[in-house]
């Protein structure tokens, strides 16, 4: 993705785009309060694949979107993490909804987590919403609008070497099953920086790339709804989002970097060096 070249089409105006901003963050506000009430109140979680889980609050948070969304545009196609394709398919407005980026965090109450709202018009991320409920911080962008930090403008940090970078990154649910499981790669960045964190939501990683407290992110094994808020917001914020060789990003490749532009191409070229570590797999379950 260019971000840089990236312009919506000349029939949706910045209106139209504001009124969709509006109800994304109506909506991520409204589930981000469901997951304040069932904070710490968890009766049951499960696993929907093994260390894939879910809880109450990820289904009634995106009950919440869901009505929200589809009272302001019934018309509009959904893709959500736990309710799957809903809506008109073939409408070139399509909304990606993670409920709850985080939940395995939410479930062991450690307070890093978000309700996250996006909408892809004719394939590309457009606005995004990012909500977090436990520092009160909606992080809002459109394109061509700008970004946002509880309405006050955001940019992406100055920080230009990777010696003196922050960076933060994830690991995806079949990471004991499969070579490419980015702990190399974790190891390499965290030898070249000042540090790597793992947040353990992919939202959150991207808006705090926008907002200039992290200087870059990568991760493989993302999906839709994961990353198409961040990208707007890292996007609208002067950064870059592309796949890790720099190439591109398609926002289904679930295959992301992000940086404030600056460190971008030193992160391409360390991505490119690194080798998978020799582990026997599969191991642990």
């Amino acid at each position: 993705m260019n971000n840089l070249a990236l312009s919506l089409p000349s029939d949706i105006s910045e209106a139209q785009l504001q009124a969709f901003l509006d109800v994304a963050t109506e909506a991520a506000c409204a589930a981000g309060a469901i997951l304040k009430f069932y904070w710490g109140n968890l009766q049951e979680v499960t696993e929907k694949r093994p260390g894939d889980l879910v809880t109450i609050a990820d289904k009634e948070s995106e009950a919440m979107v869901l009505q929200i969304l589809q009272r302001h545009f019934p018309e509009h196609g959904i893709l959500a993490e736990e309710s799957g394709v809903l809506g008109n398919q073939q409408s070139r407005f399509l909304w990606a909804i993670d409920p709850l980026d985080g939940t395995t965090n939410f479930a062991h109450q450690y307070p890093f987590s978000s309700v996250s709202i996006a909408l892809l018009i004719d394939g590309i991320p457009s606005v995004g919403a990012v909500y977090d409920p436990f520092r009160d911080e909606i992080f809002r962008a459109a394109t061509g609008l700008g970004a946002t930090r509880n309405r006050l403008p955001m940019r992406v940090s100055k920080t230009s070497e990777l010696t003196r970078s922050l960076l933060v990154t994830g690991f995806a649910y079949d990471r004991t099953l499969v070579e490419d499981n980015n702990y190399a790669e974790f190891c390499h960045f965290t030898h070249l920086t000042q540090g790597v964190r793992r947040g353990g939501s992919a939202a959150m990683d991207l808006a705090y790339v926008a907002c200039g407290r992290l200087d870059g992110y990568w991760e493989r094994g993302l999906s839709l709804w994961d990353l198409a808020a961040g990208v707007v917001l890292v996007r609208e914020a002067g950064g870059l989002v592309t796949a890790y060789d720099g190439s591109d990003h398609v926002p289904n490749s679930g295959r992301l970097l992000a940086t404030n532009g600056h460190l971008h191409g030193q992160m391409v070229a360390e991505l490119a060096l690194v080798k998978p570590l020799p582990f026997k797999f599969p191991f642990g379950r």
